[in-house]
């Protein structure tokens, strides 16, 4: 009779010809990538906090203010009423139609709820589109500077990340002759863009978007509109790809405009012929988006008088800055047209913008966000101001800054 082993040992003996690497094996290849700095700063922000500074947190791109009134609601009511358990992996019915009311509503444009895809924040929907989208290899254009967690997320599913530069003068967006350049040189398998966009809060004017479009259409590319700033726009509203395209790949969230960053809700808006191949991965990656957060983002939706009220403080907040900034040597910038940042050339500082941040937290007892975490070849000259929070905090941030340069002594020549 075959002896059993003792209790807790395993049957299988390991080969001997196999060694014991639990103390070296290593880490993927794929995990290999860069933090993300602006939680790096808040990080030191919080440190000098702690050792009981005041700080004006200007580094993190998210709203100062709590999710509005009739989310939170919503969400009492469904703590009473529903057992919040999982939703159907592509959303909640109820919630999908509002969705697609709202781009009724707000675009004029008509998208049928079964294309709607409610997702863990934007960054889920960036995971779906790019797994579903792309075989391992492919390159994607991504404007440079933009946010950093595209190139991050693209890199660790084995995608390769093709940064295009833009500039101050074509206000940090993309044109289609960027685009054919790019593919002619990588042969391209789609492109990202954000407008408004982080970090510098420029738009893309409608009839750049609509020729974005179809040079992708033309190129065989996807395309993929980060809209998460819609909303948040000053002079003029933003423009959705859907108005253009429906094979676009649209992907929002409530976090900005919604002021739900923690809640950790999103959606997309996919072809239809895509939309089982995105259920099947939306399935098997999350199961679904957290249901106390969709009950939330359903109540968000007749919170507009709140939301409204918080974009008007943006709106003050960036007159602000735009007019004070300047007198503290901060005085090349493109203005933003949306969003809730300011990305400011800093060459006359004579420091690159890591140190020049760490500066001016020690100093000033003010966090910005390098520009470095956004473009990663020429941030070193730039900053990023994120002015999402109350006004007195930035006028305030305003006071301390233009204290700060007049007794900052810039680097000599040889150091810069």
């Amino acid at each position: 009779m075959k002896e059993m082993p003792p209790p807790g040992r395993s049957a299988v003996t390991p080969a001997p010809d196999r060694p014991d690497r639990s103390a070296t094996a290593d880490t993927s290849r794929r995990s290999d990538i860069d933090g993300f700095m602006v939680m790096d700063v808040m990080n030191a922000a919080a440190a000098r906090e702690q050792a009981g500074h005041h700080i004006i947190h200007m580094e993190v791109g998210q709203p100062g203010t709590p999710a509005p009134e009739t989310a939170r609601n919503a969400l009492r009511n469904a703590i009473d009423t529903d057992n919040l358990g999982y939703t159907l992996a592509l959303g909640s019915d109820s919630l999908r139609r509002r969705i697609a009311r709202h781009y009724r509503d707000s675009y004029d444009v008509e998208v049928d709820p079964a294309r709607i895809i409610v997702t863990s924040g934007s960054s889920g929907a960036f995971i779906l589109a790019f797994t579903a989208l792309f075989d391992a290899g492919a390159r994607i254009a991504l404007p440079s500077p933009g946010y950093p967690c595209y190139r991050h997320i693209l890199t660790t599913l084995d995608l390769v990340p093709e940064l295009i530069e833009t500039s101050a003068n074509g206000r940090w967006m993309p044109t289609s002759r960027d685009i054919e350049e790019a593919d002619l040189r990588s042969r391209l398998a789609g492109i990202l863009v954000a407008s408004p966009a982080n970090p510098t809060g420029t738009m893309l004017e409608p009839t750049r978007l609509s020729e974005l479009v179809e040079t992708s259409r033309r190129l065989g590319l996807w395309f993929i509109s980060d809209e998460i700033y819609h909303g948040l726009t000053y002079e003029v509203p933003a423009a959705t790809a859907l108005a253009y395209s429906q094979d676009a790949i649209v992907i929002n969230s409530f976090s900005k405009y919604f002021s739900m960053t923690g809640w950790r809700v999103g959606w997309m808006v996919v072809p239809e012929r895509c939309i089982r191949v995105f259920e099947r991965l939306a399935q098997n990656l999350f199961i679904c988006a957290p249901s106390a957060s969709q009950a939330a983002a359903l109540g968000a939706f007749d919170g507009g008088a709140e939301l409204e009220a918080n974009k008007r403080t943006y709106a003050v907040n960036r007159d602000l800055l735009l007019r004070e900034l300047p007198k503290a040597g901060f005085d090349k910038i493109v203005p933003a047209d949306g969003a809730f940042y300011l990305y400011c050339d800093i060459s006359d500082f004579g420091l690159d913008s890591p140190e020049l941040c760490r500066r001016i937290l020690d100093d000033a007892g003010v966090a910005i966000t390098p520009g470095v975490d956004f473009d990663p070849v020429r941030g070193g000259r730039y900053v990023r101001f994120s002015y999402a929070r109350a006004t007195p905090d930035i006028v305030e941030a305003a006071r301390r800054l233009i204290a700060w340069r007049q007794t900052f002594a810039p680097a000599p020549p040889a150091a810069r």
